[in-house]
């Protein structure tokens, strides 16, 4: 049977917003969009997955942007079945993943290298894939990123202006993307034009390897 997909933004929720997990015959505070991405999420990466609730959401939500990507079927109410999350510069340092043992005496963030976003909690339920719904969730990110240079570039700057490791104003981003992919989805990110940079190693994250993975947009002036 067919469906029909939509896709809808959330801009970053703020540093104020107090985003909370949503709990059955609770309800939360979280934007409407927000707790939409919640549902998808914990369903595959805590409930399919076995990733910790408690690390589901995590200090980058709040300065994120959000895409839901919602499916119905003719006659039906349209439910959220996919996700994905755009993290604006700067990121944590690599060596905070590949060598956790020393991460409380790293910065918070990584000030020092070209500074890129990255694309995250990418998830579609597992009833709707094979339909090339995560492929088009990610390129909806790299489309508005290309477009959206000045928004990233005012988000990495408002975080430098609260962070005390940030000693100077940002570099402007120049449309480098990076995600930290599963193994098993790897060749999906190739095919949207990633490259795995060996350098970077393979770590494991909640049980599961990932590889780093970089791609350069070209930003609309």
């Amino acid at each position: 049977m067919s469906i029909t997909v939509t896709t809808t933004i959330e801009p970053p929720p703020g540093p104020s917003a107090k985003l909370q997990l949503p709990t059955p015959g609770q309800g939360t505070t979280n934007p409407a969009v927000f707790e939409d991405a919640m549902v998808v999420r914990m369903r595959v990466f805590v409930d399919e997955q076995r990733c910790s609730a408690d690390a589901e959401i995590d200090d980058d939500d709040n300065r994120s942007w959000h895409w839901v990507l919602s499916a119905s079927r003719p006659s039906s109410t349209p439910e959220p079945v996919g996700v994905i999350r755009l993290v604006p510069p700067p990121q944590p340092p690599h060596e905070a993943l590949t060598h956790p043992d020393e991460a409380a005496n790293l910065p918070a963030y990584d000030w020092a290298h070209e500074p890129c976003i990255k694309l995250t909690r990418v998830a579609v339920l597992a009833e709707y894939r094979g339909r090339g719904l995560a492929r088009q969730l990610v390129q909806t990110a790299l489309d508005w990123a290309a477009s959206h240079a000045k928004e990233i570039d005012e988000a990495a700057r408002l975080l430098a202006g609260r962070c005390c490791d940030a000693e100077e104003t940002p570099a402007p981003w120049k449309g480098l993307v990076l995600v930290h992919a599963q193994v098993d989805v790897e060749k999906m990110y190739a095919g949207l034009g990633f490259v795995t940079d060996e350098s970077l190693g393979r770590w494991d994250e909640e049980g599961i390897e990932h590889v780093g993975m970089f791609r350069r947009l070209v930003v609309a002036p």
